[in-house]
């Protein structure tokens, strides 16, 4: 029977690599399997199964921060920090690049919402760059990446759906999280900078008004108030003072303020803000019921017994687990997407990881870093498909080059954070 639970994690994948809908997919597959070898009585389980999920406290910050990003999107502050940065370091090479990162890394911090941020920064910064002579390449990689930054700059929502998964405070991985994400930002922020001063014409400087006077104030204005979203979010957390879901109200509180500061919070956007949430929330739900039910079936079937006599009897021990894990989750991001890897595969490999001794926190950490590149790698990349969306002149080519560099970058950011656990840990660790 263990093989044959095997057989149903392929035949699901055969079934999502051939386009069916995923959530029903899972469910299909676990109710045929479940039935022929274990029996219809064997699913007098799930109910009680999916009544947990329905009233997990911590996956209700999950609607929360979606509607917090949806809000932010409509704000305009986006396009307001786009500006203002891109004026403030657009006389330096690279300069518009390095604020397209920077920008979002702020929109990561507050609307963790990697559609809206690769649109609005395409939209917006991406005919500037290609105006003042960038090249194409490098200002396609640019926005893709810094969009994707919002799937591990905390609040993020797979970190909540992680560390649901795992087990593991979303607090702790929020504030775990803060530290790579700063390394990526800085990381993508060199390598510009190293492209600009080797071949400046790839990312020349441009010109702007020295009597800019009140540059500096237009600056302060438009970062305050994102950058008091962000410490009301993950300051109340840091500080103990907020657990993740009550934090992800406030921050939907706090994105309706400054909506409404901006002149944008009315009915039609409020009501778009609602559809929105409620339809990527009801997805995520979906697919988490149906992952529950394959993952019952799976279990049921022996399945974790035989997925961890295979990692234990691996040479290496935890270390050969830890590699092939990691390598398993980059090669499906060619393919799944996020919430699928997060719902199928990794409920499958967590227990073996803890059984091994791995740290579950830094664990989950190592996954969400993974699955960031499932964003920009080809074919299935969906950043990729909103730039190309955005910006239908770009050739697809063009901005698979362009990515190929900042997946590199993530490859070694994941690399350090694997050889040097305490990279990822101390700031936890200071917390507590």
């Amino acid at each position: 029977m263990e093989v044959w639970a095997l057989v149903m994690f392929a035949v699901l994948f055969i079934f999502l690599l051939a386009g069916f809908p995923v959530a029903f997919t899972l469910g299909a597959v676990a109710l045929a399997f479940g039935s022929l070898f274990l029996g219809l009585d064997f699913f007098n389980l799930l109910p009680l199964r999916i009544w947990g999920i329905m009233t997990n406290f911590t996956l209700l910050a999950v609607p929360l921060f979606v509607f917090m990003g949806v809000i932010l999107e409509k704000s305009g502050i986006a396009e307001e920090l786009l500006e203002t940065m891109g004026r403030l370091f657009g006389r330096v090479r690279g300069g518009l690049a390095i604020s397209v990162v920077a920008v979002g890394a702020l929109l990561a911090a507050t609307t963790g919402v990697v559609g809206a941020s690769v649109v609005t920064m395409a939209v917006i910064a991406l005919p500037a760059m290609l105006k003042h002579g960038y090249a194409p390449t490098l200002a396609a990689g640019t926005i893709a990446a810094s969009g994707t930054l919002g799937q591990i700059i905390p609040p993020s929502i797979i970190l909540i759906l992680l560390g649901d998964v795992i087990g593991v405070p979303v607090g702790q991985l929020f504030i775990a999280a803060a530290v790579p994400g700063m390394m990526l930002v800085l990381a993508y922020m060199a390598y510009i900078g190293f492209i600009a001063w080797r071949h400046p014409e790839l990312a020349p400087a441009i010109k702007t008004d020295p009597n800019d006077g009140d540059l500096l104030l237009k600056v302060f204005k438009s970062l305050l108030p994102p950058l008091a979203l962000v410490l009301a979010v993950l300051g109340s957390i840091f500080f103990g003072v907020a657990s993740p879901t009550e934090s992800a109200a406030v921050g939907a509180f706090g994105a309706m303020v400054l909506a409404l500061m901006h002149g944008k919070l009315n009915v039609t956007n409020l009501q778009q803000a609602l559809q929105q949430t409620t339809r990527l929330t009801s997805m995520v739900f979906l697919i988490l019921i149906g992952a529950t039910a394959f993952g019952l079936v799976f279990v049921g079937m022996g399945g974790d017994d035989l997925i961890f006599d295979i990692f234990n009897g691996l040479p290496g021990g935890k270390w050969s687990f830890l590699i092939i894990s990691m390598l398993l989750i980059f090669i499906l991001g060619f393919f799944l997407d996020f919430i699928e890897i997060c719902f199928i595969v990794v409920p499958i490999i967590a227990p073996v990881a803890i059984h091994l001794g791995l740290d579950p926190l830094w664990f989950a950490l190592l996954i969400a870093i993974n699955l960031q590149t499932s964003f920009l790698t080809p074919p299935f990349g969906f950043s990729l498909f909103y730039l190309k969306a955005s910006a239908p002149s770009l050739e697809l080519t063009t901005i698979y080059r362009g990515v190929i560099p900042f997946i590199v970058i993530q490859v070694v950011v994941l690399a350090i954070l694997i050889s040097f656990p305490a990279v990822a840990l101390w700031l936890p660790g200071f917390m507590e």
